[in-house]
């Protein structure tokens, strides 16, 4: 987007420049699963701008004193977990990057998590998109001034604490088999905490434990990773391991609770021109007569799954719980990033970190390039420069 760094990257870009650099962000680590695209994102300073005032009303919505009375509803009760702490550790908020009336570039919130995303990965990808591409130094993923090492720590208070990096876990159900393992590794890298996996952790009495080289080690913190959508038809898993949603001498970060408080559930509650309008499906009064402007999302999804893009009277009909459903205005997607071969749509992810005792602080970001009707890495597996990236600024 801004032409001084595009236009000189699409003239030098190379197949043997992109192999190399896949090959960088692989070496050491582990396969990545997931489309890479070939270019970063190019953010210019009023873009910006505009998404740091977005995401900042966001967070006041979230700081108001009765958050949690506003998203009570929000928890399933199959999925209740003890011991919710006050904030959530990690924010993420999706934007589409639109076009206003005036034609100028807005971004429009499409989504948004109390979860943690690839704050390890994200690091990692900008700095060999710089190294393997000769991008300028001027240039960076982070917001607010955070250098690299100033983000590191950050990130180390955030998930250890005032623990012993072996007394945290990265926890996933078949953690080294994720798709996003190699955040996982990288994060591990940093840490230097362990990586394991829902099964091998073990309660006795109230207090969580895991082996490593024959010892038994008490967790204090669990860096959790875990969608329970994903283990939802999987409750043998919990006979193998423990069960988080019992009490357990254990510190969460983030509290599971988080993931579905903030959520597509919170989106009705914000009024913004950064945000497309949005209705509890069974607070909706009418069916609106341009319905072909609107998409129906299922609440208790992840990744796209579920959701009714070119969306019918009929379909609204036939559900059957529109409590777990939203209506929302469609947002349209410039094709802002220019490709060798044509303009290629985009999403910026705005990646927080909120310390036990401080404030939420916006740190780095994550992309997504698109070409297909959705954003997803799996719904553009068939087109070139599409995939995950991040955006870099001046």
């Amino acid at each position: 987007m801004i032409e001084t760094y595009r236009k000189p990257f699409n003239q030098h870009f190379t197949g043997e420049k992109y192999k190399a650099f896949l090959e960088s962000l692989e070496k050491g680590f582990t396969e990545i699963p997931f489309r890479v695209a070939e270019t970063p994102v190019f953010i210019p300073t009023e873009l910006k701008d505009k998404l740091i005032a977005a995401g900042q009303e966001i967070v006041n919505l979230i700081r108001k004193p009765d958050f949690k009375q506003l998203t009570e509803k929000s928890i399933p009760k199959t999925w209740q977990v003890a011991a919710e702490n006050d904030h959530p550790h990690f924010l993420t908020f999706d934007f589409g990057i639109c076009k206003d009336e005036q034609g100028n570039l807005i971004p429009k919130l499409i989504e948004m998590q109390g979860f943690p995303s690839l704050y390890g990965f994200q690091l990692h990808l900008a700095k060999n998109y710089k190294s393997s591409f000769d991008l300028p130094d001027n240039l960076s993923p982070f917001f607010n001034g955070i250098t690299e090492s100033t983000y590191l720590e950050l990130l180390k208070k955030v998930i250890l604490g005032d623990h012993q990096p072996h007394e945290v876990a990265l926890m996933d159900v078949d953690a080294q088999n994720q798709k996003t393992a190699i955040d996982f590794f990288i994060t591990q890298h940093h840490l230097g905490i362990p990586i394991l996996s829902l099964t091998d952790i073990f309660k006795e009495g109230e207090d969580l434990f895991y082996s490593a080289d024959g010892k038994k080690i008490q967790l204090k913190r669990i860096y959790n990773r875990l969608i329970f959508d994903e283990i939802a038809n999987q409750p043998e898993l919990f006979k193998q391991g423990f069960d988080p949603r019992e009490p357990a001498n254990v510190e969460w970060i983030t509290h599971p609770n988080w993931f579905y408080r903030i959520s597509k559930y919170t989106m009705p509650f914000l009024k913004s021109e950064f945000v497309p309008e949005t209705y509890f499906l069974n607070e909706l009064t009418e069916i609106p007569a341009d319905l072909e402007n609107y998409v129906l999302k299922p609440l208790f999804s992840f990744a796209g799954m579920g959701v009714i893009i070119d969306v019918t009277a009929a379909d609204i009909q036939d559900i059957q719980d529109p409590e777990n459903w939203i209506l929302q205005k469609k947002v349209v997607y410039e094709p802002v990033v220019q490709s060798p071969d044509g303009g290629v749509k985009a999403e910026i992810r705005l990646m927080y970190l909120w310390p036990d005792q401080g404030e939420p602080q916006l740190c780095i970001n994550l992309a997504r390039l698109s070409r297909g009707k959705m954003i997803g890495v799996r719904y553009n597996a068939d087109f070139d420069w599409v995939g995950g990236t991040v955006g870099l600024m001046e």
